[in-house]
């Protein structure tokens, strides 16, 4: 096994035993990017030297006898969430050549921990999207099948883990965007409790569903990452101040699933999923009965409004956040214009790509006088219906199993030119984002691809716990793995 291919819990074994270096370790991981990267795109921005000084830095704490979970582990980053001194671009032509002035508070608490900034992914711009194909800097591609999309809008960052590049990868989860790509990839992909991981530092889309998390290849090292990423931070203001849990000990505690109470919501099982996927997710039910587990179908009715009620109210709040980009203050700025409107029209103009300028305009046009009512209020009062679902939900449940997907990795192109089809990608997945709550897509073997009956994709299953039950829900997820 090469040593990119490592999870965390095997460099961390590897590193403490004196078996490699943190050094050895990240230019094998340079090495593994720079061979790959041409062909998938992961990877907008190399950090080479930054890397090689933190990896040399590590090894000088680790032999000095300091012990830390991802003391010396390279991973990269999701290029929407700010690293100072290195290109932060969101994917967007509008911030291609700014440097971020400060560290998001996730990236601090990595440096803190010792981990290894290896560079920064790929994601539709601004994080609008569920393929990697809307990037001012071209798609990525699934490493499985180059053909075929990763997923969005952090794929960058599950197609750079999959082809080992890095041994985790940051990402941020506004609507399902850690938890598809991991499906479509076969990786884990977990996205916390909304509050539970700061979100200063993050370049925001919706502010009130934005959550940053990590993909990884186990979810033993997902429980890692959310240790060391989790906490109350008093620069962002929806940051919790509840006692965070040691999530890795959460993984590694033995399953009795005995009264445990799982719920298979019946209107995540349409009759448009592939009949795979319903399968095996059936199969994962009866592994968890087997175990001792109660098995029972649950309602969750407003469940239809989720991709409408998403795609207003994000629309609303990111027309709201990307007013600031306006070549004044931020962003593109092109010289030798005279007239403000013309200024505003020009950077806003080039600076944004084709499926941000749709959200800008839908996003005005729902809060605008008139219409604010009829859209913007009416979807957050559907919302809170749907956070009602969920408290029912897990009154009669402890968590809940769904798919992760309709369906495998589709091709790149296939939906590109059909906004519709794309919002749908999202079906199983924004209800947990628009809730809050805590969720994991974890890998649940292959399917056959809708456009080709010989081939066979990963898929993925998810699991929703409530808010701020992640230690539950990592704990289910490594028994399932398992």
């Amino acid at each position: 096994m090469n040593l990119n291919e490592l999870t965390i819990k095997e460099a961390r074994q590897k590193l403490d035993q004196g078996e490699i270096s943190s050094l050895n370790l990240t230019k094998a991981c340079l090495t593994r990017i720079k061979e790959i990267n041409p062909q998938i795109n992961a990877v907008l921005t190399l950090c080479e030297d930054l890397a090689i000084k933190q990896a040399k830095n590590a090894d000088i704490r680790i032999k000095a006898g300091e012990k830390g979970d991802l003391l010396g582990i390279p991973y990269l980053c999701k290029d929407v969430i700010m690293t100072k001194g290195v290109r932060t671009t969101a994917a967007s032509k509008i911030l291609e050549d700014y440097i971020a002035p400060y560290d998001a508070t996730v990236i601090k608490k990595l440096k803190e921990a010792g981990a290894v900034l290896l560079g920064k992914t790929n994601l539709d711009e601004f994080a609008h999207g569920a393929s990697t194909e809307n990037s001012a800097y071209g798609p990525t591609r699934n490493p499985l099948d180059t053909s075929r999309v990763p997923g969005g809008s952090s794929g960058g960052s599950a197609s750079a883990v999959a082809a080992n590049m890095c041994i985790f990868a940051l990402g941020s989860d506004t609507g399902g965007s850690i938890r598809q790509p991991a499906s479509f990839c076969g990786l884990v992909g977990l996205k916390p409790s909304y509050g539970r991981v700061s979100r200063f530092g993050l370049i925001s889309m919706t502010a009130s569903t934005d959550t940053i998390g990590a993909i990884t290849k186990t979810v033993y090292d997902a429980g890692l990452v959310l240790s060391v990423i989790a906490g109350h931070d008093p620069l962002d203001a929806t940051s919790t101040p509840d006692k965070i849990s040691d999530y890795k000990q959460g993984t590694e505690k033995t399953v009795d699933l005995s009264g445990l109470k799982i719920g298979l919501p019946k209107e995540y099982f349409l009759k448009e999923l592939n009949p795979e996927i319903k399968n095996s997710i059936l199969i994962l039910a009866k592994r968890l009965e087997d175990a001792g587990a109660e098995i029972k179908q649950v309602n969750l009715p407003y469940t239809k409004y989720g991709i409408p009620v998403y795609y207003i109210i994000t629309p609303s709040e990111l027309s709201s956040n990307l007013a600031r980009f306006d070549g004044i203050g931020w962003g593109l700025s092109r010289e030798g214009i005279e007239d403000l409107q013309e200024f505003y029209k020009t950077n806003r103009g080039e600076g944004f790509g084709a499926e941000t300028k749709r959200r800008i305009m839908l996003g005005t046009y729902a809060l605008s006088a008139g219409y604010y009512d009829a859209y913007y209020k009416k979807a957050q009062a559907v919302r809170t219906l749907i956070i009602e679902d969920f408290k029912n939900a897990f009154n009669q449940v402890d968590l809940l199993l769904t798919p992760t997907t309709p369906h495998p990795a589709f091709k790149i192109g296939e939906k590109s030119n059909d906004p519709l089809a794309m919002y749908l990608e999202d079906i199983f997945v924004t209800g947990a984002s628009l809730s809050g709550l805590p969720a994991i897509s974890i890998p649940a073997g292959e399917a056959t691809t809708p456009d080709d009956e010989k081939k066979k994709m990963p898929i993925g299953a998810q699991l929703i716990a409530p808010r701020l039950e992640e230690e539950r829900l990592l704990n289910i997820a490594k028994f399932l793995e398992d």
